[in-house]
């Protein structure tokens, strides 16, 4: 029987080049409006990770009862593609995504005119969709502060709909980098959308036009070789990561910005392999206290919050609300996973604080194993502790697949020994 788990022993040189995934965000995005532009080719560079695999395979075969598995970005997005695509769908997904909330995105989707039933507990999926071309539309109020996830459906789909959509934000917006990059492709693909105010955005009425498209490596993964970089004891240490830009659409591309704190310089360069991207290296200045903002970049908030225990580097982090319904409670898990390495985390529904308690019992324990709860970021944010650690082991390695599947190969390559 295969072993559920790997231990993972620190790097003593870190010094490599790295070759992320495409942006998961970035593929799902460009799947759906490509397919709402009637195109018969697909955008390069997909990734190969578990949420584009089975969006693909679901605008490929389109069968009668779809299962996404885990993958929220696909439910989300499939949810509004369906309700403007003639035929009748299930849509559905693992036990975790049936009770992850979609009743907002519903609600909003039937005041348009779609036809969306609930299969099992109202609020939920699985959904029985009967989609359609002719929507009328029109406009739309929504809290502000949901997953950006939902918006970006709405938006994707605005075009289609006979009146267009206007769509009003009510209250502060959250990862609004998310909606600038969905509003960025679909002006790509021809539609005309924007801002009208501050909390209005909308969108006419018109066709997407098939049009080439090339997938940007993902920011969110750069994340954890940031973290890497802070946390070895490699004076020297550096990685290249080509395929990224200052000028990225991704909204998790200040992870530059933020890790400039934790003591990691970024620089524009032709890396290694000839290609251009970016060297991160260790830089030496570190702040002694962090206070920080991830309504933005809320899957930063795993890394940026392992990166400070592990260093002791008290914290606030605000905008952290929309953690409660991702893959897992990334908050309850943050701290529950943190109390295992010694961190006592003060967590409430809207913020993350760490005042540099540290429980020297928990220090003596040889090789902690960290429980991911079903969660690719908490594998991944995880791991590099080993930095600072004789040994860490992770439970279910393989969730990384859901955004990440090379990411313990990485490891390797990097000089880290991953034992199973």
């Amino acid at each position: 029987m295969e072993k559920e788990y790997i231990d993972i022993k620190r790097s003593l040189l870190v010094r490599t080049e790295i070759e992320l995934p495409a942006s998961k965000s970035i593929s799902n995005r460009a799947l759906i409006i490509n397919a709402l532009s009637g195109s018969d080719e697909k955008p390069e560079n997909l990734s190969d990770c578990d949420d584009t695999r089975v969006m693909i395979a679901a605008l490929r075969d389109m069968p009668e009862v779809i299962d996404i598995g885990a993958a929220g970005t696909a439910m989300r997005f499939l949810t509004a593609y369906l309700c403007v695509t003639p035929g009748e769908h299930t849509i559905t997904g693992t036990e975790r995504m049936r009770h992850r909330p979609i009743g907002i995105l519903v609600d909003a989707l039937r005041q348009l005119g779609a036809n969306v039933q609930y299969e099992g507990e109202e609020g939920f999926p699985p959904l029985r969709i009967t989609g359609r071309d002719d929507l009328n539309g029109g406009c739309v109020e929504m809290a502000a502060d949901v997953s950006s996830q939902y918006l970006s459906a709405l938006l994707m789909i605005g075009p289609t709909l006979r009146q267009g959509l206007t769509l009003k934000l009510k209250g502060r917006i959250a990862s609004k980098p998310y909606l600038e990059m969905t509003m960025s492709m679909m002006r790509t693909f021809g539609a005309e959308v924007e801002w009208e105010s501050e909390d209005t955005i909308c969108v006419k009425h018109g066709e997407y036009k098939p049009t080439p498209y090339i997938i940007e490596n993902d920011w969110s993964a750069a994340s954890y070789w940031y973290e890497v970089v802070s946390l070895t004891n490699d004076p020297g240490a550096w990685i290249e990561m080509p395929g990224l830009s200052a000028e990225s659409l991704q909204g998790d591309s200040c992870v530059w910005r933020i890790f400039e704190y934790l003591g990691v310089a970024t620089e524009e360069t032709t890396c290694t392999s000839g290609r251009k991207g970016i060297k991160i290296y260790k830089c030496g200045d570190e702040t002694d206290y962090l206070n920080c903002d991830f309504a933005d970049c809320p899957d930063l908030t795993q890394t940026v919050t392992v990166t400070c225990a592990i260093k002791e580097i008290p914290f606030s982090f605000t905008g952290v609300e929309s953690l409660r319904i991702k893959e897992t409670d990334r908050l309850a898990a943050l701290r529950n996973e943190l109390s295992t390495l010694g961190y006592q985390l003060e967590v409430t529904d809207n913020s993350l604080e760490w005042g540099g308690f540290y429980s020297s019992d928990s220090s003596e324990e040889k090789m902690p194993s960290i429980k991911t709860y079903e969660d690719h970021r908490m594998a991944m944010a995880f791991a590099p502790a080993c930095c600072r650690r004789e040994v860490i082991r992770i439970l279910n390695p393989k969730v990384v697949s859901k955004s990440y599947p090379t990411f313990w190969e990485d490891m390797k390559k990097a000089g880290f020994r991953i034992c199973n």
